[in-house]
């Protein structure tokens, strides 16, 4: 079976059926919601070209990215086609055909990470292994030990749900944010034990909406805004509130102390973001995927999820005023690597030496 729809960014033909739903949709759906993404962020069909999806298979979406980038290209498992950019009416296979049975890896640039994308049969008895395997290839590759480690599991049977109740990722994303804003005044009041567990249920909901997006296809413009607009701003001021907190413990610092502190996390946060900004404008990829040390440090660089795991130390222990000068000097210890490599990198640069991902490196 065959049908031809048109789509916002042109003509797409659907290869045989599939009644398998995946992630509380049909697989036709999954796709036309791709489609509609990618030509709501810019991209075009060449002309008189049509998308090829053969419904049988799952598979990621960066190989509609790639096939977007390059007309006349089909990816295909084992000689059967199953994502691709032909002319209009064309045999799928007979254009330049990319066989992923060999196992090989792709650099996905979105993501910050190289692996083989997923391309599964989807079936009942396949459909939460793709699920599963889906959630996790929406995962940066690049990110905070907390996100990568500890609590992605968590997080998958929470986005589950969302799918199940028709959740949508803003949705996820308002509790979220509610979640954020109480935790603040709980940090203010010096009420850390509950202001912790808001702030660790919102970190985790921070990966919900961020991962449902990606999975359902329902991102959207102002839910990347709000997503990416909370992430950027409330830091400071969670450092800021638990530096007032500490007067509720009677271990409030010395005004001089909370001055310097209070420069260290707020104006350090403020410049390391402006050093990853210039690295980005400046050479076209994030600074984090540079080389292999880069890619490790921000497992652990002074963003808020590792802070968040100094000062819960600094709980265990009662002493919730050293969390804060410790993670104060986190920042600054993270502000001078990241000053050092955007310089390492401008003198590679006046060299003639390409900037160049390793990750690129890896997957040439």
């Amino acid at each position: 079976m065959t049908e031809t729809i048109s789509t916002a960014l042109g003509p797409i033909r659907m290869l045989g059926q599939n009644t398998t739903p995946i992630w509380g949709m049909a697989n036709a759906e999954r796709n036309r919601r791709m489609v509609e993404s990618a030509a709501k962020n810019g991209s075009v069909l060449a002309a008189g070209h049509e998308l090829v999806f053969n419904l049988t298979y799952a598979f990621d979406p960066l190989l509609l990215r790639l096939v977007l980038e390059t007309p006349g290209t089909v990816f295909a498992l084992g000689g059967v086609p199953v994502v691709g950019q032909v002319p209009q009416g064309h045999d799928p296979m007979q254009a330049t055909v990319i066989d992923l049975s060999d196992g090989r890896k792709l650099y996905n640039r979105q993501l910050r990470k190289l692996e083989q994308p997923m391309v599964r049969e989807l079936t009942p008895a396949t459909r939460r292994a793709i699920e599963r395997h889906s959630y996790f290839g929406a995962y940066k590759g690049v990110t905070d030990v907390l996100t990568k480690y500890l609590w992605p599991e968590l997080a998958l049977v929470l986005t589950r749900i969302a799918a199940q109740l028709k959740m949508t990722p803003n949705m996820v994303s308002v509790i979220g944010v509610t979640l954020c804003l109480i935790a603040t005044f709980l940090f203010a009041e010096g009420m850390y034990w509950t202001g912790f567990l808001c702030g660790f249920i919102f970190m985790v909901l921070d990966t919900v909406d961020g991962k449902l997006a990606r999975c359902t296809i329902t991102s959207s413009k102002w839910g990347n805004v709000i997503d990416h607009g909370v992430d950027l701003v409330h830091p400071p001021f969670w450092w800021y509130f638990w530096g007032t907190g500490l007067a509720a413990w009677g271990l409030s610092l010395t005004g001089q102390a909370f001055i310097l502190v209070m420069a260290a996390v707020v104006v350090g946060y403020v410049l390391q973001r402006l050093i990853e900004g210039a690295f980005l404008k400046d050479f076209g990829m994030d600074i984090h995927v540079w080389r292999p040390f880069d890619s490790q440090f921000r497992l652990v660089t002074a963003r808020r999820n590792p802070n968040m795991v100094i000062l819960f130390v600094s709980l265990l222990v009662g002493r919730p005023d050293i969390g804060l000068v410790a993670l104060a000097w986190w920042t600054v210890i993270s502000l001078v690597v990241h000053a050092v490599r955007l310089a390492q990198a401008y003198g590679v640069k006046r060299s003639g030496r390409p900037i160049v991902s390793w990750m690129d490196e890896a997957a040439a």
